[in-house]
């Protein structure tokens, strides 16, 4: 098993990615594709279980990297950069719609040989753990479902525009380009991120292959893939937990309720107040709180 002994004190960033090939067929329609990976393990102790970490759009593992230093402090956390996003490759050739990611999901956990490890997922994230879960047959030992997108309504007047328009933005001269992107990575915080986070963030969608990605990935996501999945939450087969910004601008807070109702179990939620949608980065501490009250809730059967 692969893995990256690291220090949760130090203060770094993840650490350098390593990239898995995974294969063609039905796990990645697209032919194959390499996946940037990421390993976080404690140091000098067994670990006490296994968790993933999906992130969303437009967005890569940086966001969930200081909640994955402290949950690395007692669990094995495994990440990746969706193909189309961060390190992966973000050619035009790299299929990036959900039904793929969620399939690329189901063959990655297949590559780290993990049984039943623990999901935490935001944004498109969820839609891809869930759809892994409930379409691609992956059993977990609980999710973790922070500010999803997955009921509808979902996609705003900006995703159907670059829609409708893709090659025009496509083709927007780079400073511009540069602005929009930091503006909408801004905004999603309601501008309560330091200039330098947001520039990381940013940093992926900025060269040219990274400007044409950054248009294609929103064109490709699409509530037609998430409709199947909707239909299907009652049959979630792992405790759950709910989490969310009670001041995410993108995703309003109403809908952890909806999602609550339509779950198994009657699931407990968890709100970040003042927060916005990248309450990951937002907020780590409180994610992070969270995220392990809830793992030692599982472990322990109270749930």
């Amino acid at each position: 098993m692969p893995g990256t002994s690291f220090d949760p004190a130090s203060g770094a960033g993840l650490p350098p990615p390593v990239l898995v090939e995974l294969p063609g067929g039905d796990a990645a329609p697209d032919g194959g594709v390499r996946v940037a990976t990421y390993v976080l393990e404690p140091e000098g102790r067994s670990p006490a279980g296994d968790v993933v970490l999906c992130h969303g759009t437009p967005w890569s593992a940086r966001v969930w990297a200081p909640v994955a230093r402290a949950l690395s402090r007692d669990h094995r956390v495994f990440l990746w950069d969706m193909p189309g996003y961060g390190a992966s490759p973000k050619g035009a050739d790299v299929a990036v719609d959900l039904v793929t990611q969620r399939r690329r999901l189901a063959a990655l956990l297949g590559h780290w040989s993990l049984d039943r490890p623990h999901m935490v997922a935001h944004d498109i994230g969820g839609a891809v753990a869930l759809g892994a879960h409930l379409l691609e047959d992956v059993e977990v030992a609980s999710l973790f479902l922070l500010d999803i997108v997955t009921l509808d309504p979902w996609g705003s007047p900006f995703f159907r525009l670059v829609a409708e328009h893709e090659p025009v933005f496509a083709a927007v001269p780079g400073p511009l380009h540069a602005a929009l992107v930091r503006e909408y990575i801004a905004g999603a915080a309601n501008h309560g991120l330091p200039d330098d986070v947001v520039a990381t963030l940013a940093e992926p969608w900025l060269d040219a292959v990274g400007q044409a990605a950054f248009y294609r990935q929103i064109a490709r996501l699409s509530p037609e893939h998430t409709a199947p999945i909707v239909r299907r939450l009652g049959a979630v087969r792992s405790p759950v937990r709910i989490g969310w910004a009670d001041a995410d601008p993108w995703i309003p807070v109403e809908q952890a309720a909806r999602l609550r109702a339509a779950l198994p179990g009657d699931p407990g939620v968890v709100t970040f107040p003042g927060r916005g949608h990248l309450v990951p980065l937002e907020d780590d501490a409180a994610v992070g709180r969270a995220v392990r009250t809830w793992l030692t809730e599982v472990v322990s059967g109270r749930v």
